[in-house]
């Protein structure tokens, strides 16, 4: 094993100074215990179906909230988890469209066919046509829909836009990234539209407002137009702390001390969106909902060390099946917790959600066949053991075979080659190439991109094609146990096997020239219709308007510069 230190940090003193020990988590600011009797007693019983608020959030690190320990200011996120159930072993997704398809369907990735990637602007894909979607078992259950954020799960066809599947109103982008006061998006050289919609039109007239504030206005409008009595379920997908890195000023200057630029900007960005989320609280609370309400905080996957991000101690960031790239932030605030003020170490995955908040809502779940999520409310509420107990993370047969791998380092019976995570229990197996495997710690990076190299770097993995770890003993995974334990090795290869086999065909089909925001008057927007198949490439070039000033692409070349910073990471993995 080589160990590199670039800045005066190694392994060894970061060990001795114990940043490396399960003692890393700070108390939260408001303590963990009630200081009242009274907050002990038992909520009120369920009289009837709660309102439920889930909020999600884009790139935000394992360490950057709060009770984590962070240096990141986030006293509501803070509060409203210490005032509920703390999720400390929940898991997610390394990228955007794996974590909200599973949640929004309860299923693995590998059972809606969006195994690899994400969907991007210009496919002919989206989130499966014939899933039923959670918002669709809620309106089933009485309730009213909304959603306001990032969508991501596609839109080539109107068919595939929030509002056919199962919102009753939308506001936000149905791409992945946009500017957060413009809501352009470029998806390569020239290729630039708007997008910002108001339920399937374009909402050209709220170009300006910074998206974290208008998010939260929209919820809180929202909210005031609704009757308390009747239940009502508002999915709120942040487009924040996701790139481009922007802020108001006002909340960049508390950070103003921060050397490293990227880090100050990303802060103030986390600040900013933890008081969006005390504006939503706040309406709950005025009009009325709060007392039968249910809030869920989630992040989408692990953040992005590069662009602020910081997931320390976990190993690895967004994009990895490393723990820093899938295990998430995550707590439910609600009235209505029987065992209110802690922590559950209950395993817990983002497909959970479905089947938890059906049920909490009185929904049938008896027609819907085939879901990977459990009901965890019991264990959340009461204290009571997980239903879970094991995760598959993912198999994607497309991405970059490892080099060093074979169907003989897998016993005969699994290409270890193929890029797989599963855990069992307390075992986590990883195969093929899980991505970036570093440890990065906050602040090392005191110019961007500059210090990039100024990391600890743990870099033997180049020749293995296999992982296991007791993610229980070992969170930070740093002891690879895979040639001592051989037995489970192929234990969870088994599994591995066992998942494969239910899986159905990657979709991800080739980019069609009939998206380009041209043919749609500057907006991304749907381009097929009802008659085009899923997978349909006709189309032709845009034309360009000769009076049509060509847009300047600022963000595609931010997205190139990562990328070409991303290449020499990883050729310089050794």
């Amino acid at each position: 094993m080589a160990v590199y230190a670039l800045t005066g940090f190694s392994l060894v003193s970061l060990l001795s100074f114990g940043y490396l020990s399960w003692d890393w988590m700070k108390p939260s600011l408001v303590a963990d215990v009630a200081t009242d009797p009274m907050e002990k007693s038992l909520p009120p019983t369920f009289t009837r179906p709660p309102h439920i608020i889930f909020i999600l959030t884009d790139d935000q690190g394992y360490h950057d909230i709060g009770y984590h320990g962070s240096d990141i200011q986030t006293p509501t996120l803070d509060r409203l988890a210490a005032e509920g159930v703390k999720l400390e072993n929940y898991y997610i997704q390394p990228i955007c469209t794996p974590s909200r398809s599973q949640l929004i369907t309860g299923r693995y990735q590998i059972h809606t066919g969006l195994q690899h990637s994400i969907i991007r602007p210009r496919q002919p894909n989206c989130l499966p046509l014939d899933q039923v979607t959670l918002p669709q078992k809620l309106q089933e259950a009485g309730y009213s829909t909304h959603m306001v954020g990032k969508w991501h799960l596609g839109f080539y066809k109107k068919e595939c836009l929030p509002t056919r599947r199962g919102f009753d109103t939308f506001l936000g982008s149905l791409t992945g990234n946009v500017d957060y006061y413009t809501y352009d998006n470029c998806d390569g050289p020239g290729v630039c539209g708007y997008d910002l919609h108001e339920g399937e039109d374009v909402a050209w007239d709220q170009s300006g407002k910074y998206s974290t504030v208008l998010y939260a206005q929209r919820v809180s409008k929202i909210l005031a137009s609704h009757s308390p009595k009747e239940p009502i379920f508002i999915y709120v997908a942040f487009q924040a702390v996701h790139t481009p890195l922007q802020s108001p000023k006002e909340y960049i200057y508390r950070y103003r001390s921060m050397g490293n630029v990227a880090r100050r900007k990303y802060a103030a960005m986390v600040t900013c969106m933890d008081e969006a989320v005390k504006n939503i609280t706040w309406a709950l609370k005025k009009y009325g909902y709060y007392d039968n309400s249910v809030i869920v905080f989630s992040t989408d996957n692990g953040g992005q060390t590069f662009s602020g991000g910081s997931n320390w101690p976990l190993r690895g960031r967004k994009g990895t099946y490393w723990e820093g790239g899938v295990r998430g932030i995550g707590f439910v605030h609600s009235p209505l917790i029987k065992r209110k003020r802690r922590t559950s170490w209950a395993l817990v995955h983002i497909t959970d959600w479905y089947p938890t908040l059906v049920s909490l809502a009185r929904g049938n779940l008896s027609n819907v066949q085939g879901l990977d999520g459990y009901n965890v409310w019991p264990a959340i509420s009461e204290g009571k053991e997980s239903p879970r107990t094991e995760i598959l993370h993912n198999i994607d047969p497309l991405y970059n075979h490892a080099k060093y791998g074979s169907l003989q380092d897998g016993f005969g019976i699994w290409n270890t080659a193929v890029q797989a995570s599963i855990r069992v229990g307390e075992w986590k197996l990883l195969t093929g190439d899980p991505g970036y495997s570093d440890w990065i710690p906050p602040q090392t990076l005191t110019n961007f991109p500059g210090s990039w190299w100024n990391l600890e770097r743990l870099t033997d993995g180049l020749r293995k094609s296999v992982w296991l770890f007791n993610i229980t003993a070992d969170p930070y995974e740093r002891y690879d146990l895979s040639e001592q334990r051989p037995d489970v090795v192929r234990t969870l290869l088994m599994r591995l096997v066992h998942y494969n086999r239910t899986a159905i065909p990657v979709r991800y089909p080739a980019e069609n020239p009939r998206a380009h925001p041209d043919f749609n008057g500057g907006a991304w927007g749907p381009w097929a219709t009802e008659d085009d198949g899923e997978e349909w490439e006709g189309g032709r070039e845009p034309l360009k308007s000769r009076n049509k000033k060509k847009k300047k692409c600022k963000i595609c070349k931010l997205r190139s510069f990562f990328r070409k910073l991303n290449t020499r990471l990883m050729s310089n993995r050794i």
